[in-house]
């Protein structure tokens, strides 16, 4: 691999980044609760496999956002006009990130919630 053309690779990945956190609410949303997650980590001092858990579904979660919004953005391309396929394709897309989110959640009430009801 040429390395001039594998650290353009990263710069195209900051841009997508940067776009999507401009463009996405949800993807705003997720940062926001990916952020005060790490910050209630370090205050109650979790665990490391804590942190392995938190770390793993908050890559997931938003990784999941951008594949989200990619296929939104691909559907819209392919299919400007309103079709059934395209709408079915794009709440595909969402559901999923609904369901690690959820899922985020659990993983999320079973790390903080204990150590919540501790320090009452």
């Amino acid at each position: 691999m040429k390395p001039k053309k594998f650290m353009l690779s990263f710069k195209f990945a900051g841009h997508g980044l940067k776009d999507v956190f401009k463009q996405e609410q949800n993807f705003r949303f997720h940062t926001v609760a990916a952020v005060l997650t790490i910050t209630a980590g370090f205050i109650f001092r979790i665990s490391s496999i804590e942190w392995l858990f938190i770390t793993l579904v908050i890559g997931n979660v938003m990784a999941l956002e951008l594949i989200n919004t990619a296929v939104e953005r691909t559907v819209d391309l392919i299919s400007p006009e309103d079709h059934p396929l395209a709408k079915k394709a794009k709440d595909a897309g969402a559901a999923s990130v609904l369901i690690f989110s959820v899922a985020a959640a659990v993983v999320g009430a079973i790390i903080f919630i204990p150590k919540m009801i501790s320090m009452m």
